[in-house]
């Protein structure tokens, strides 16, 4: 059951008294900083109102903003959840870690910091979603949901067994985190705790009060809504991630079966969204408790009568259109959910006297397409799914309200806690520390540039197999397997990415060198055409099994 903010904050008071009475007012301080490691899934910057508030206001996300640093150009070395996950645990880009796309295996003689942390005398916790593995390496203790999990009284992985729990997976998620920090929290310990919640993922199932509460707003519609992919390659308009043509009406909008039954005739495109064996909306709603469907219905009782009373009647244009307003509804409000529940954590931290000690990282495991260029989902390295938000805030050593600029990656966050924590990182990671950039030390960042992946094609979709170079002002990539062509953008003057200037004569130069220089980077990270044809051959045969 949740309780209000207010009654929360007496409990939390409380328990900062209590705190402080067990282990001594005058005791000192951890040198080492605690870390809480915030990992939303699939969470886009232009979700975030400390990047842009036209979609939603966070004000507690934007609180880690305000009181640290907001990096403007981190992004990920491939946009595809378990890769993602994997590269931020070792430190490596994915052909070394093995966990290339969401198909293969994670190579598990790989190192991770929690293993190195955990080692050097942190106290380590992992809660909410991993995605891949049931016994994550490094942990004292975890709660970790199986796969993708469940919104709906999700089940959790434990060292004793599974645990279902009856409620919504954020709110659950944040209930367990909190339990962690009041109840097996070793305050003569640092502690590296991983929060890790599972929205906004696809299907979109908010809390049924935040989705009474979206489902009347209307979003403002992006420039690229209706991006017809002229001067661009062969990836764009062959990517399977249309909102109209490939975003599932009962998985995504939450039209009941019933209904999609009684529409096909007058639709040839509601084909349902099958998982498990059922339709994708009862996969999700049927999870549910009858108290809970209940509060639910009337808002799924108004989706499905306007469905039904204006879908015939839609052009193709109206029809985009509401599919990406039931899209925004439901995906911003999960993301409600999440900075909800961050706002709890934060105000633990805050009552209990540890945030003066504890490094606070907001992250996503990539970003995400809200409807720019017609999509939704990732995967390519345009900017929308390549760039990820990342906040931290670290007091007396991080400026509050500071920003960069500098090109980061998600391979850099094993190095950079490490480096934190006064760890020396093994000689194999292959990012670099932030940290020198967290405490305004710019001129000691080396890197102008960094390289991209992307390997799961052919597969869901459909995003062609492709690496790349992005620096501050450019991005070259290479497109292969079943074509081979390249693509450029000047990142200054389009901001949307919807010219491909590599033919361009005035660009001929700005090309040789970025392949010069995405050449180097390959040699440099150990990637090479090698390996690009061995993954691409196992995936193949793993498809055929």
């Amino acid at each position: 059951m949740q309780i209000s903010r207010r009654e929360f904050l007496k409990a939390a008071g409380s328990a900062s008294i209590l705190t402080l009475m067990g282990c001594g007012i005058g005791k000192k301080v951890n040198r080492q900083p605690n870390i809480l490691f915030i990992m939303s899934d699939d969470h886009a910057y232009q979700a975030i109102s400390a990047y842009s508030n036209h979609l939603i206001s966070t004000p507690n996300i934007d609180r880690i903003a305000r009181n640290g640093m907001k990096f403007t150009n981190a992004c990920v070395t491939n946009s595809i959840c378990a890769p993602s996950r994997a590269t931020i645990l070792t430190g490596k880009h994915c052909h070394i870690h093995g966990k290339v796309d969401n198909l293969f295996p994670f190579d598990e003689t790989q190192t991770t910091f929690p293993q190195i942390m955990q080692e050097k005398g942190y106290q380590t916790a992992m809660i909410g979603k991993l995605h891949f593995g049931n016994n994550p390496k490094g942990v004292d203790d975890f709660m970790i949901l199986p796969g993708q999990g469940n919104y709906l009284n999700p089940t959790f992985i434990t060292q004793a067994g599974n645990v279902e729990k009856e409620g919504y997976c954020t709110d659950i998620i944040t209930d367990l985190t909190l339990e962690w920090l009041e109840k097996k929290r070793n305050p003569e310990k640092p502690f590296l705790l991983m929060y890790l919640h599972k929205a906004p993922h696809r299907p979109w199932w908010p809390r049924a009060d935040k989705m009474a509460e979206f489902v009347s707003r209307k979003f403002p519609e992006p420039a690229t809504l209706f991006d017809n992919y002229q001067n661009r390659g062969a990836a764009a308009p062959s990517a399977e991630m249309n909102l109209l043509y490939h975003m599932k009406y009962g998985h995504d909008s939450k039209i009941r079966p019933e209904v999609q039954k009684a529409m096909a005739p007058l639709e040839p495109n509601i084909p349902p969204f099958i998982w498990g064996g059922v339709d994708g909306f009862s996969a999700a709603f049927n999870r549910a408790t009858e108290d809970q469907k209940n509060q639910y219905q009337p808002t799924l009782d108004k989706i499905n009568q306007d469905f039904q009373e204006n879908w015939p009647k839609m052009t193709m244009e109206e029809k985009m259109r509401w599919k990406y307003q039931r899209y925004m509804q439901d995906y911003l409000a999960c993301i409600a959910s999440v900075d909800d529940n961050v706002g709890r954590v934060l105000d633990y931290l805050e009552y209990n006297n540890l945030t003066d000690n504890t490094i606070v990282i907001y992250t996503s495991d990539q970003g995400f397409y809200l409807g720019e260029h017609g999509w939704y989902d990732k995967r390519f390295i345009y900017d929308e799914s390549f760039k990820t938000p990342l906040l931290v805030q670290w007091p007396h050593k991080v400026k509050a309200g500071s920003v960069c600029h500098e090109m980061v990656q998600n391979l850099d966050f094993a190095q950079t806690l490490l480096d934190a924590a006064g760890i020396e990182a093994p000689n194999d990671m292959q990012g670099e520390s932030l940290v020198p950039l967290l405490k305004g030390k710019n001129k000691k960042w080396t890197r102008d540039a960094v390289y991209y992946h992307y390997y799961e094609f052919p597969g869901e979709h459909t995003v062609k197999r492709h690496y790349g170079i992005v620096t501050k002002d450019y991005k070259l990539a290479h497109f292969y397997y079943d074509v081979d062509q390249w693509e450029l953008y000047d990142r200054k003057r389009d901001l949307h990415e919807i010219n491909n200037v590599y033919n361009d004569p005035s660009y001929a130069e700005i090309v040789r060198k970025l392949k010069k220089q995405l050449s180097d980077l390959r040699i440099k990270y150990g990637d090479s055409h090698e390996l690009d044809q061995k993954y691409l051959t196992q995936y193949l045969e793993k498809l055929k099994q």
